[in-house]
């Protein structure tokens, strides 16, 4: 029961449950991005480039012709899939992205401190002296 309850206080406190919807959102996020990426990016790329499909660009590493990376992998081919991976180093470069421009925004927005003035320095020794003797002087 103890470990229960520890757990509890753990899960419940504010960096648990940030981290928590943290991830949610970044896993939807992913998924636009990827969507955005596949479905919206490369089309036109791969149309600019001749008519290029990135999703089905591999090297057939076992032999024999295929005519689609669906095909390959149905008759059990071992592949390399460059073009997903092209996809995907796409995708990430849009992810990095926009996090920069969210932690540059949030940034943006945080009040920015203001420093205190620093001390005035102080007098030299032989100021201090003088003053000294000044003020026993106007004493005597």
């Amino acid at each position: 029961m103890k470990i229960l309850e520890e757990f509890k206080k753990f899960a419940m406190r504010g960096n648990v449950i940030d981290l928590a919807v943290g991830v949610i959102i970044g896993g939807a996020f992913g998924k636009i991005t990827t969507s955005l990426v596949t479905d919206m990016i490369m089309p036109p790329v791969g149309m600019l480039l001749g008519g290029v499909d990135f999703t089905n660009l591999y090297w057939n590493l076992s032999g024999g012709a295929y005519t689609s990376l669906e095909a390959a992998k149905a008759a059990g081919a071992v592949t390399m899939n460059y073009g997903a991976f092209i996809n995907t180093i796409i995708n990430f470069i849009i992810i990095a992205f926009a996090v920069f421009l969210l932690v540059k925004g949030i940034n943006s927005l945080q009040k920015k401190e203001v420093p205190a003035p620093a001390a005035p320095p102080a007098p030299p020794r032989q100021e201090v002296l003088l003053e000294e003797i000044r003020d026993l002087l106007k004493r005597q």
